[in-house]
Parts: C-alpha cells; structure tokens; sequence
C-alpha cells in the first residue's frame, strides 16, 4: 500500500470515529479563522472544526497534488488533551486514527 493509500485509509478511519463521537456536524468555520497562526487554530477553531475542516482538508489537497506529507506530526497528543473529557470509548477511536495519521506523516 503507498503512502498516499495509507493516508487516505487513516482519513476515512477518523471521519468514521468522529461521526461516531457526534463531532463531525461542525459548523463551517468563519474565513478569517483559517488565517490563526496558532497551533491547531485553537484560538479561532473547536479540535473537531480544525480536525475535519484543516487537517483533512490539506491532506487531501497534498495527496491530489502528489505533495510529500509535512513531518514530523505529534496531532495525537494534542487531541488526546483535548478530547479528556471524552467518553473512552468515543476518545479512543479518534486518538487512534490520529496516531495513524502522525505515525503516516513521521515515516515520510
């Protein structure tokens, strides 16, 4: 399987755990928001904003463009933060799936 392949698995693996946590309805961020220089866009964007409209947003855009992927990736551990107060068994399905993006992007 090629990276790009892997990538696209993990994707459809944290769309699938976040519409089973009720996260992935999230509201359309406002243009501006997209401009955060912060990490995660945590001052401008909810995790699960970030996760399905930045995150899977640029990965799509690197793998149709054949771009290499950004590492190294420590998503996981920020969510895993975030996502605390989280059932486990709706936490652990995310944490998982983002640890397979990281692990995908940390082996470019």
């Amino acid at each position: 399987m090629s990276q790009s392949e892997a990538m696209q698995q993990a994707m459809r693996e944290l769309e699938a755990a976040m519409k089973a946590a009720d996260v992935w309805k999230q509201e359309v961020p406002q243009p501006q928001a997209f401009m955060s220089r912060e990490p995660f866009c945590v001052d401008t964007m909810s995790l699960p904003q970030w996760l399905r409209y930045v995150l899977l947003a640029r990965l799509q855009a690197l793998i149709d463009a054949g771009t290499a992927f950004p590492s190294p990736s420590s998503i996981a551990p920020a969510a895993e933060l975030y996502l605390k107060e989280y059932p486990t068994g709706k936490r652990l399905p995310l944490i998982q799936a983002l640890e397979r993006i990281d692990g995908i992007m940390n082996d470019a």
